[in-house]
């Protein structure tokens, strides 16, 4: 397995990648368009949509938190198109692992049935019994087993990406920054700890980009569990 070298202080535009995105350049002088470029990202700034084509990420891991993004999705009135939002959250870059932690209620078949299907596409599901809290209501929570995952596995990717506005995470994001990973956190700007936001390299608020991630009102996927599904 090849890895490459990642360090904060390494994260340049190449001149490569925005030539290639221009084929009309073709016949120009290059060296003029490249600095015709670079003038234009300075006064024209791509779209936060866009934020992942922005720098050299290497290898890219994963970690979403699945109860903070099935609340902000709530807050922003969308269902998550699964496929879309790894797709566009991996945009092209080396995928090391995509990771999904959720609260588990063995007894909910709709739940088992759609953690099948992330299993099928894409996702690893880290899954953990929901516990039945003083208030009365079933809850889990799975920091710890998103900390230890970013932390052991640093030294494989280059590009840490998290899906979740917890505070509680600062210390682990911190910790592999030290390491030299990128770390670009995705939540909902009104809900996401300060001190998370203050220690990221990047963030990206989850509602600048949910026309790219919510599901297609006309389409919709069949979450079946093991007892019923054919696959």
């Amino acid at each position: 397995m090849i890895i490459t070298n990642f360090s904060k202080h390494r994260n340049e535009f190449k001149e490569s990648k925005v030539l290639k995105a221009k084929p009309h350049w073709q016949g120009q002088n290059l060296s003029d368009t490249a600095v015709k470029a670079k003038d234009t990202k300075m006064q024209d700034p791509a779209p936060d949509s866009s934020i992942f084509n922005r720098f050299n990420r290497g290898r890219v891991a994963i970690f979403i938190d699945g109860l903070s993004l099935f609340h902000t999705a709530l807050q922003l009135g969308i269902e998550i198109d699964y496929v879309k939002l790894l797709c566009h959250l991996t945009n092209g870059s080396r995928l090391l692992r995509a990771f999904f932690y959720t609260g588990v209620d063995i007894s909910n078949e709709k739940q088992q049935g759609f953690l099948l299907w992330m299993r099928r596409n894409g996702y690893r599901v880290v899954a953990k019994e929901l516990v039945l809290a003083a208030e009365n209501f079933k809850k889990s929570n799975l920091n710890v087993e998103i900390a230890v995952d970013m932390i052991t596995l640093a030294p494989y990717y280059d590009t840490a990406v998290l899906v979740s506005g917890d505070g509680d995470l600062a210390y682990a994001v911190n910790a592999v920054s030290r390491m030299g990973v990128r770390v670009e956190v995705v939540s909902l700007q009104t809900t996401t700890s300060e001190s998370l936001i203050d220690v990221a390299d990047c963030f990206i608020d989850l509602d600048s980009i949910k026309a790219h991630i919510q599901k297609d009102s006309h389409l919709g996927y069949s979450y079946r569990t093991s007892s019923n599904s054919n696959l």
